[in-house]
């Protein structure tokens, strides 16, 4: 039996396709569109699930859609009346969609997919929650999901026993962790659904000046967890900006303008707001625990990708353990919806050991053969060396140690928001030049964003303040203590990004200014070159930790094809690229033509 879960329409659309209940394939729209955060109809990834199955849309039995869109529309026109006249400007420009798309899904995607078969339409938050427990290690557990908003959902917990997950309470809009967080990172002067993540790597260089003004005058949180928002310094209901005069009042001035500098203003905001959702969040674990009394938690949602939040979950000792989804946004939701069919909707049996989860690494996207990769790199005359399965290992080792950084294509691309070891640029974490030179002269970003290292499942806890594994870099741990370099007088009394330059441990380039890394623990199983590649790096270079980003320049999705990290190759200043078994020297390869504009084209965030 084949299922196909859909998400598509606000952001990260996506597909995943079920085979008698095993996920076989899903990918995100951006992939293949190259539009970060795609939020079109997903065609382009059902097509890559249909293809890698063998089949086409005739052999679905179901497609599931990830929300309810007439409910959905609900919210949004009657949010429409309570604020009118006030908002017409945003609702109109919204309604288009709903009339012409939207309110259609049934009809477009049996129209897009020449489908006839049944469809299911689990609530959004439903298809969060069957997102976070049903791929789970745990037979059963409490879930929790938070994100901005769903159909009228915000946040809410349940139960998920055997093949079924139960709902037990919700925070509706537009009373919205997630829209309180989108709110500061607009008002700090980033891009909301896609900057959130750098409100949060901005934090650890503030102070909580503003953690008291949040909570006297923004959001009223309950010990439960619960909590209602003040609407009046905010204008997502009826505008088209987050927050309004009242809030720039509140905050001593208008947003600060995207692409202008840094202030310790906006990092003492961004630690403001990310210890009020920390404390919230805890909050809400408290009361899921004392109200299932469940060993074990689980987390989807946009929030879940808030990995510092997690790991102080983590840390609290509430839960034996906890899992996140590793695409916990909507693009997660296109598995939620499917497996909710599977299990749920279809009461297909579910057994679980409590150990080892149902998303094989989260390495479930296309794959390349190194026939197709060496016909490409013939055809177009790119120079390269082959190398054997046993070379591969100990070279990039080598120029890992050798201060290159190197772009690492291998196997299937991975599902979700982080690069996991097969579309990545890796570099030695123990370099004190790697963070700044791969923040500047690779990706093209923001100097403070701190990058995450990969290390080997065997060796976590030999680097930092944790005992189990974190293989999909959701989890935040502090580097442990004796890998630490201790601060001087001088060096402690660094301000916001003065603290960039300052080696706090052996491996600082993954190390952040809080002594914090998130961590990707890399075990031979799910990824066996790659665990294989750190590991010779461990025996000839006696460090298991390397730097590990995603294979992007920022504001473009990471790579899908051999074509897409050739390019990107090209247009920065890594050293090498090794795609599957060919190495790529940069100084072999001809110029790229025609392709000034380019850095121009992705330096706008």
């Amino acid at each position: 039996m084949y299922i196909l879960g859909i998400s598509a329409f606000y952001h990260d659309s996506a597909a995943c396709l079920l085979k008698d209940g095993v996920i076989v394939a899903a990918a995100q729209e951006e992939r293949f569109t190259r539009k970060k955060h795609d939020l079109s109809f997903p065609i382009n990834a059902v097509r890559y699930c249909l293809d890698h199955a063998g089949i086409t849309s005739s052999d679905l039995d179901y497609v599931s859609f990830y929300e309810k869109p007439l409910l959905k529309f609900d919210r949004i026109l009657k949010t429409f009346l309570t604020y009118a006249p006030v908002g017409f400007e945003s609702f109109s420009q919204a309604l288009p969609l709903w009339i012409k798309k939207k309110l259609w899904i049934k009809n477009l995607i049996r129209k897009e997919l020449n489908y006839s078969g049944e469809m299911v339409f689990p609530e959004h938050h439903e298809s969060h929650a069957a997102s976070a427990f049903f791929p789970s290690p745990y037979q059963e557990a409490a879930f929790l999901t938070m994100d901005g908003v769903g159909e009228w959902a915000t946040s809410s917990y349940g139960i998920g026993k055997n093949n079924k997950v139960e709902l037990l309470a919700d925070i509706q809009f537009p009373h919205s962790l997630g829209l309180l967080y989108s709110a500061f990172t607009y008002y700090t002067g980033f891009r909301v659904n896609s900057g959130e993540y750098k409100v949060m790597g901005l934090a650890p260089y503030g102070e909580p000046k503003y953690k008291d003004l949040i909570y006297e005058h923004l959001i009223n949180a309950k010990e439960d967890g619960s909590f209602r928002m003040n609407m009046e310094y905010f204008n997502y209901c009826a505008g088209l900006t987050m927050t309004n005069s009242k809030f720039d009042n509140l905050f001593g001035g208008p947003a600060r303008k995207p692409e202008s500098q840094l202030t310790q203003k906006e990092m003492d905001l961004a630690r403001s707001v990310q210890e009020v959702t920390e404390e919230i969040i805890i909050k809400m674990a408290q009361h899921i625990k004392k109200e299932t009394g469940m060993k074990y938690l689980c987390l989807a949602g946009g929030v879940a990708l808030n990995c510092v939040a997690n790991g102080k979950i983590l840390r609290t000792g509430l839960f034996e353990d906890i899992w996140i989804q590793p695409a916990a946004g909507d693009a997660g939701g296109a598995v939620g919806a499917a497996l909710f069919t599977w299990y749920q909707h279809l009461e297909n049996e579910r057994i679980a050991d409590n150990k080892t989860d149902f998303m094989q690494g989260a390495y479930l996207g296309p794959e390349f053969s190194n026939h197709s990769i060496a016909s490409l790199l013939d055809e177009n005359n790119y120079k390269y060396q082959p190398l054997s399965d046993d070379e591969i290992p100990g070279r990039i080792a080598d120029l890992l140690a050798d201060n290159k950084v190197i772009g690492w294509f291998q196997g299937r691309m991975e599902f979700g928001p982080r690069a996991l070891g097969s579309r990545s640029i890796i570099g030695d974490a123990r370099s004190p030049e790697m963070q700044k030179t791969m923040n500047l002269k690779i990706k093209y970003r923001e100097s403070f964003r701190p990058f995450a290292p990969s290390v080997r499942a065997e060796n976590i806890s030999d680097y930092f303040e944790m005992d189990r594994e974190s293989p999909y870099m959701l989890l935040v741990a502090e580097v442990k203590k004796e890998k630490q370099i201790e601060m001087t007088d001088p060096q402690s009394s660094y301000f916001g990004l003065e603290k960039l330059n300052v080696a706090r441990s052996e491996v600082p380039a993954i190390t952040h200014v809080d002594y914090s890394a998130r961590i990707q623990s890399v075990n031979s199983t799910t990824n066996h070159r790659y665990h294989q590649m750190i590991s010779k790096f461990y025996e000839k270079h006696q460090c298991p930790v390397i730097v590990n980003t995603s294979f992007n320049v920022r504001g473009e999705p990471i790579v899908c094809t051999p074509q897409d990290a050739y390019l990107c190759f090209m247009r920065t200043e890594m050293d090498y690229l090794i795609l599957g078994n060919h190495l790529l020297k940069k100084e072999d390869q001809a110029p790229l033509i025609d392709d000034s504009d380019w850095r121009k084209e992705f330096e706008l965030d």
